[in-house]
């Protein structure tokens, strides 16, 4: 995200439509100049520590791009794990996330910029003749348009930028003649057929060779975008339309801006996720600030500075006094619906939404900035990474954290902002973690699971672009760097534009459209350099004792107002909603709640009791509003008793040489043998047993005598396999996948079970691998003869006898696709533990008409009559919430070990993942709004 440091003049006020050449280089910009005022309370870091770090920052860089020019360019990105380059179709497809891979060397383009933030200016000048002289944008490939224009169009644009600097400066790039612009000139040219759609929101996707809809581009036939998607293009095509004089890149990106802005929801002032781009019809109308808007109200407060035009200024207050009047739970940040923003559109929250204390530091609106930031940092020392998602209670909502760099960015601004030497500390535990957690030899490894330690084989290009320019900025001091850093604004994925394009190539006609629509308190409306004695009172502990209040908020109780209630009728004396948690099917004034939220009881022959929500039979609005707040508690509760019967995924740890414990795989457990949850983890040197399938009794017991047995997957059960390399004297074993290229990157987690027989006589550990994570021992094995594993429930730090230089390895799973909204009507059935049904949540849209959609919920008999218990809750009203352990969402093997062919049988699709795709605005709530007006 976000924008660059400091400015000029802050001691004054810079006057009201001043002219944009002053203003659009210091209002919004002066406040970041206010640093090393206050210590709020910090001890202050020494100069020779700042430094120190500095440097480190500076190594790390060295270690990630220098891997990823030995092992992987001109690949797209680097394979830390198996240290080598992602080709696009020569992986197996990550889905979306692959859309950002267009075989243009991206990580090198990506990276152009941080190399001359870092001081890298000879290695900078070599990898602009490499881009000049290898990267083809002529590719037959499908990209997403979103992350081609903010990281190759933006990468391209911020080269130029620095390139021109250095040229001036006379000693490097004295042969530069604006190459890297024609470059970006030729790609903005091929992302503009993209916009040929009524509305002028731009197609998701475009190849880069046929553009869309013909019938070689493979694209074209999307209908939905995401709003940041559309909304995030407006710094790099006005940044090139003002560097080449060609104003149709600008004209475009300001149309599906003001798209946007003309479909936001009116009463609300708030935008959906998911926008269809013909019709402008939201379609996913949930709205908050992380994945799918984001970067969307970024742009719009970063276009007033670059552009200078005030309408982008007054759209931007009017959906942040929205945002804080109904998002902002300080210090939570939760989605609404944009009909019904009182009403919370889920209990989770995205890492994403880092980047908006940032955002609230350059809006000039420190004290939300400081509390949501610290909240997310308690969250990473829980955690040692910022999960993907999490709960309003802080478990672990997605596991996976691909090395993201939006709270260093929000870090970085906050220290500007305030100077507090806290901040310092922060980017310094952020150092230390990847250092320890996700270094390995080829480079950094992104998180698959931040619970278990087990990496994931990426490394984003966003990480050398983002992740080492705000880490070297924040410990730099201004003599550091060789340019002035605040003569630039930083695009979302941190490229550099100069705020110096404000007052160049001025040509497009600019239609405010936006007061005529606005009724907001004048003081958002403040064209003024934020005055820092307004921001910050004169009291040195300022920031610290905002942050005080929250030191222990993560393991001690849920923050007040997660689950926004009427608390007005709370303190007028009425009665809370029933939670579902309290719910009893025999309790007449249960009952007679549930009909006032529109929920009626259902008897099932089998004995359970269904649950059924008509949102417009409920008495009101509000009632309809806690019953669909009650159905989904009900259903949560549902999905925690399923997870608790679910294993946690294993580690295996590679811990000798060269690896020393930085390369963690994750491993299928099994519902046999010794449990690594509840005894120590068992390390040894690995051997493959033969036969190599484990079926018969070892002939090479020796070979396996006191080591951990490979055994591959295939033609016996799992037990038996385990019996026969136990009876050799095998301290573990490892199953290894027998279909080759299965990736735990792509495949649910498998958990081994065992032959329907007593299997206590198993007491040794049994983990399983896919193929690709196999694969990496066995190659070690090819290597390096002896390889030494740890199999445990977590990955472990460094033994002191290992290698003293680099650290161990941690978390990440792959990213999961945000919520889709699909049906309208939903039915759970809540099942015993022991209930050999499962749950299961099943959804008929097509039977329903929009007058009857509903929710249903079904309970067995053995819960009708008392509580469910309280280690389920969720959610609290008093501010206490139970802490839960973690439990991951994963699909339980039961299938026989006897076809290596076979599919992975049949898995219970877990309720979570259905309620991703559950209609969350469902059409109750808009007939009811019709009603209303």
């Amino acid at each position: 995200m976000s924008e660059a440091g400091g400015g000029r003049g802050c001691g004054s006020s810079v006057p009201q439509r001043a002219p944009w050449s002053l203003v659009a280089a210091t209002a919004a910009l002066c406040l970041l100049s206010a640093t090393s005022v206050w210590t709020a309370g910090a001890a202050p870091m020494s100069r020779e520590e700042k430094q120190k770090l500095g440097n480190q920052v500076l190594e790390m860089f060295d270690h990630a791009y220098g891997n990823y020019m030995e092992h992987a360019y001109p690949a797209d990105e680097l394979m830390p794990l198996t240290c080598r380059g992602r080709v696009r179709g020569q992986e197996p497809s990550r889905g979306d996330v692959d859309d950002a891979l267009g075989k243009f060397s991206l990580t090198l383009i990506d990276s152009l910029d941080t190399l001359v933030v870092l001081n890298k200016t000879k290695e900078f000048e070599d990898a602009v003749r490499k881009v000049l002289r290898d990267v083809n944008l002529d590719n037959d490939v499908v990209v997403s348009v979103f992350e081609t224009n903010i990281r190759v169009l933006g990468g391209l644009l911020g080269g130029h930028s620095l390139a021109i600097m250095l040229k001036e400066k006379g000693e490097y790039m004295q042969w530069y003649s604006d190459e890297l612009l024609q470059m970006a000139k030729q790609l903005g040219y091929k992302l503009l057929p993209a916009f040929n759609t009524t509305s002028g929101l731009p197609y998701p996707r475009i190849n880069l060779k046929f553009g869309v809809r013909k019938p070689e581009a493979r694209t074209g036939t999307e209908t939905d975008t995401c709003t940041a998607c559309a909304g995030t293009l407006i710094l790099e095509f006005a940044a090139l339309s003002r560097f080449t004089g060609a104003t149709i890149f600008e004209e475009y990106a300001r149309k599906a801006l003001d798209f946007l802005w003309e479909k936001r929801q009116r009463s609300s002032n708030l935008v959906g996720v998911t926008i269809n781009i013909h019709t402008g019809d939201w379609v996913r109308k949930d709205s908050g600030v992380g994945a799918g808007i984001d970067s969307y109200y970024e742009y719009l407060l970063k276009a007033y500075v670059l552009l200078g035009d005030d309408s982008f200024l007054e759209r931007f207050n009017t959906h942040y006094d929205a945002i804080m009047r109904y998002i902002s739970q300080p210090p939570l940040l939760l989605d609404v619906h944009i009909h019904k923003p009182m009403l919370n559109a889920r209990t989770w929250m995205d890492a994403l939404l880092a980047f908006f204390p940032g955002l609230q530091v350059l809006k000039g609106d420190i004290r939300p900035a400081i509390e949501t930031h610290e909240m997310l940092y308690q969250v990473i020392k829980k955690h040692n990474f910022l999960p993907e998602a999490f709960t309003t209670d802080f478990r672990v909502h997605w596991a996976q954290h691909p090395l993201r760099p939006e709270f260093a960015e929000s870090t970085y601004f906050l220290y500007k902002a305030t100077g507090d030497p806290y901040y310092l500390e922060v980017g310094k535990t952020l150092i230390e973690n990847l250092n320890k957690y996700a270094r390995v030899p080829c480079g950094f490894a992104a998180m698959k699971d931040v619970r278990t330690g087990s990496h994931e084989d990426r490394m984003d290009s966003f990480f050398l672009a983002e992740m080492f320019k705000y880490l070297y900025l924040l410990f730099a001091d201004k003599e550091d760097i060789i340019f002035d850093i605040e003569d630039y604004i930083f695009t979302t994925e941190a490229h550099l534009l100069p705020l110096w394009l404000s007052t160049t190539n001025q040509r497009i006609s600019k239609k405010n459209t936006t007061s005529e629509y606005t009724e907001l308190d004048d003081s958002n409306f403040d064209w003024t350099c934020p005055n820092t004695q307004i921001l910050f009172p004169n009291d040195p502990l300022y920031a610290q004792s905002i942050r005080e209040p929250l030191k222990n908020v993560v393991d001690r109780s849920c923050p007040r107002g997660i689950i926004r209630v009427r608390e007005e009728s709370f303190r007028s004396g009425a009665k809370p909603p029933l939670r579902a948690r309290d719910f009893m099917a025999t309790n007449p004034e249960h009952l007679e709640i549930l009909k006032k939220m529109g929920v009626s009881l259902i008897h099932l022959k089998d004995g359970r009791v269904q649950l059924v929500q008509h949102a417009i039979q409920a008495a009101s609005s509000i009632d309809a509003e806690d019953g669909l707040r009650f159905m989904q508690e009900m259903i949560e509760l549902s999905s925690q008793q399923q997870k608790e019967q679910q294993l946690p995924p294993r580690a295996v740890q590679i811990v000798s040489h060269p690896f020393f414990g930085r390369v963690v795989l994750t491993a299928g457990p099994a519902q046999f043998g010794l449990d690594l949850s509840k005894h120590k983890e068992t390390r040894g040197f690995v051997a493959s047993s033969k036969p190599y399938n484990g079926c018969s009794e070892l002939t090479n017991p020796e070979a396996v005598m006191g080591k951990i047995a490979l055994i591959q997957r295939g033609q016996c059960m799992f037990a038996e396999k385990a019996r026969n390399i136990q009876n050799a004297g095998a301290i573990g074993g490892i199953v290894i996948d027998d279909n080759e290229g299965s990736s735990s990157d792509t495949a649910p987690l498998f958990q081994m079970a065992g032959d329907g027989k007593d299997t206590d006589d198993i007491k040794i550990p049994m983990l399983f691998l896919f193929s690709k994570e196999g694969s990496i021992i066995l190659d070690a094995i090819r290597e390096y003869e002896e390889v030494e594993v740890l199999l445990s429930d977590k990955a472990k730090d460094r033994d002191p006898e290992m290698e003293n230089e680099e650290p161990s390895s941690e978390n990440d799973s792959q990213n999961q696709s945000a919520e889709q909204i699909a049906s309208s009507s939903q039915e759970v059935d809540l099942v015993d533990q022991e209930s050999p049904e499962g749950s299961s949540l099943t959804s008929h849209p097509e039977s329903l008409s929009p007058a009857d959609t509903d929710n249903a919920a079904s309970i067995p008999p053995s819960e009708q009559n008392s509580n469910p218990t309280e280690n389920h809750e969720t959610t609290s009203l008093d501010g206490e919430c139970t802490d839960l352990d973690n439990q991951l969402q994963e699909q339980s093997e039961t299938e026989e070990d006897s076809n290596p062919n076979v599919s992975w049988g049949k898995k219970v699709q877990p309720i979570d993942s259905i309620l991703a795709d559950w209609n969350e605005d469902i059409e109750a709530f808009e007939m009811m709004e019709k009603d209303e007006l």
